[in-house]
């Protein structure tokens, strides 16, 4: 939705003025107060995020109110962090419009106050969804007045805790050909979805020419399939977008293959969206965290409805259920889909198979990979609730940090924190979906204050020895003569009650 005209520039001046005011009223960027920590004569960072999405951006800002300046790095462009612009396909986000997502409980950074400052609340009543590329639009908003110290087209090509309590960041800054190594004391991994790993690609598709295919999560031309048969495996929630987008782009025919017999229609993790969840998950037993993600797992999510519908409106989108694909085989014509139910001929697939925690497909970490702690190791599921994605989850502390497999192989491990969706196992889903990411980055931001006092708690202790900054002057009371004031001398037994009154004194009335 474009501005309608210079009214709705100016609404959004006006909000603009209104949080900065919200902002200094709630005192949110507090005043500076870790010691600046060198290394080789060069600053420190003292908390270096990863990403500079959703998650990365409302982190920043809670530890902004905490006093503490992150420094975000993005290898993506500036204005196209996250997936919003890039391989996201869907119309409109799925979240209801309610959901004040990173905002932190400030209403001026909502994207309601947003949306109306610009259009009005009668807009905002007629709005259904909200639209995804105008979600990236306020997100774009959001990182400018909140002043995220961003770094767009850095690159992380190493992480190296080390025992002396910092993080060794090699950064490829800007394509060059070699990398800097950054200094942190913490570091976030604010890496999205994908965070640990990538695209999860099934064994049948072993040998088929990368050019025939693709993952719904690949950056894509839909263009390019202009007239082809396509087909799509799955049928989620990517699986529809990337079908309609291909629908949209002319494809001669999209075929959605499900192994499933019939469409999921309920949402189970709607069900479980309740406060007492948000801030329990984390304190539950190890069976009901398990229990409760592996059910909603289990029930998969469908497809929204609007998502659902944009595809079934093309006559030439046919949806095939309990055909499980069995092989996958290229030949000069077609590539030929063998499922439960026969075989397909396609001119192209797209994969809509998930994601996979899968350390191999991100090479940055390779230095931490074999020593994370997983639930794998942590906890073993009863018979029917095995669950691989589960399993490979990191086991991580209480503020999302990884955990060592075994205690001392890999020092400083724990001061790198996983806030991402690989997460929802140990915390819930707090680290990077829209409803709860305010709560996940106020934990992360208040830990991480703390972390930091008790690992500076000398340096702090001698600047409370040296605070002098007096709270009275000595000029706001005036000395008494005490000798004028007291009845005796110190050391000297004071006057029975039978004695003279001092002279100039009215003796009380005998009872």
């Amino acid at each position: 939705m474009a501005l309608s005209s210079s009214l709705g520039a100016a609404g959004l001046a006006a909000l603009e003025q209104r949080l900065q005011h919200d902002l200094l009223t709630l005192n949110w960027h507090a005043k500076p107060w870790l010691p600046q920590r060198m290394h080789g004569g060069r600053p420190v960072v003292d908390v270096l995020i990863i990403g500079a999405g959703q998650a990365g951006l409302a982190a920043s800002m809670a530890l902004a109110q905490q006093g503490i300046a992150a420094v975000l790095l993005d290898r993506a462009p500036a204005d196209h962090e996250g997936p919003w612009a890039t391989t996201a396909r869907m119309e409109t986000l799925r979240s209801p419009k309610e959901l004040t997502g990173p905002a932190l409980g400030v209403p001026s950074l909502t994207f309601r106050a947003w949306f109306e400052a610009q259009w009005g609340d009668a807009a905002w009543s007629a709005l259904d969804k909200i639209p995804r590329l105008q979600w990236m639009d306020y997100l774009r908003w959001y990182r400018r007045v909140t002043r995220a110290d961003v770094r767009n087209g850095h690159a992380v090509t190493a992480l190296r805790p080390r025992a002396d309590g910092l993080v060794e960041v090699d950064v490829r800054a800007d394509g060059a050909d070699t990398a800097t190594t950054w200094f942190a004391r913490r570091v976030v991994l604010a890496t999205g979805r994908d965070g640990l790993g990538g695209p999860q690609i099934p064994a049948f598709m072993e040998g088929v020419p990368r050019t025939r295919w693709a993952h719904s999560s690949d950056v894509l031309d839909y263009r390019t399939l202009q007239g082809l048969r396509v087909g799509v495996i799955g049928m989620g929630s990517s699986a529809m977008d990337s079908a309609a987008t291909a629908l949209e782009n002319g494809a001669a025919s999209v075929d959605l293959i499900a192994r499933r017999a019939e469409m999921p229609r309920i949402n189970k993790s709607k069900g479980s969206g309740v406060p007492g969840l948000v801030h329990g998950h984390s304190l539950l037993p190890d069976v009901w965290k398990w229990r409760l993600r592996h059910y909603i797992g289990a029930q998969q999510v469908p497809p929204p409805h609007g998502s659902t519908l944009r595809v079934s409106r093309h006559p030439n989108a046919f949806f095939h259920f309990g055909c499980a694909v069995q092989r996958v085989h290229d030949t000069p014509e077609a590539l030929h889909v063998d499922t439960a139910r026969g075989t397909f001929a396609f001119d192209f697939l797209i994969l809509s198979t998930g994601f996979a925690i899968d350390w191999q497909q991100k090479p940055e970490f390779t230095a931490i990979a074999p020593h994370v702690r997983t639930w794998g190791t942590r906890y073993t599921p009863p018979p029917g609730e095995e669950d691989a994605e589960l399993r490979d989850s990191p086991d991580l502390g209480p503020l999302f940090e990884f955990q060592e497999k075994v205690p001392g192989d890999c020092p400083g491990l724990d001061r790198i924190h996983c806030f991402c969706y690989p997460a929802a196992l140990s915390h819930g889903t707090i680290s990077g979906d829209i409803p709860a990411i305010s709560d996940g980055a106020r934990r992360l931001a208040g830990g991480l204050a703390g972390l930091f006092y008790r690992e500076d708690v000398e340096h702090h202790f001698a600047a409370l020895q040296a605070y002098a900054e007096p709270e009275l002057l000595g000029d706001e009371w005036t000395p008494a003569d005490t000798a004028q004031r007291v009845i005796a001398p110190a050391g000297a037994a004071a006057p029975s009650s039978s004695a003279p009154a001092p002279s100039g004194s009215t003796a009380a009335p005998a009872r």
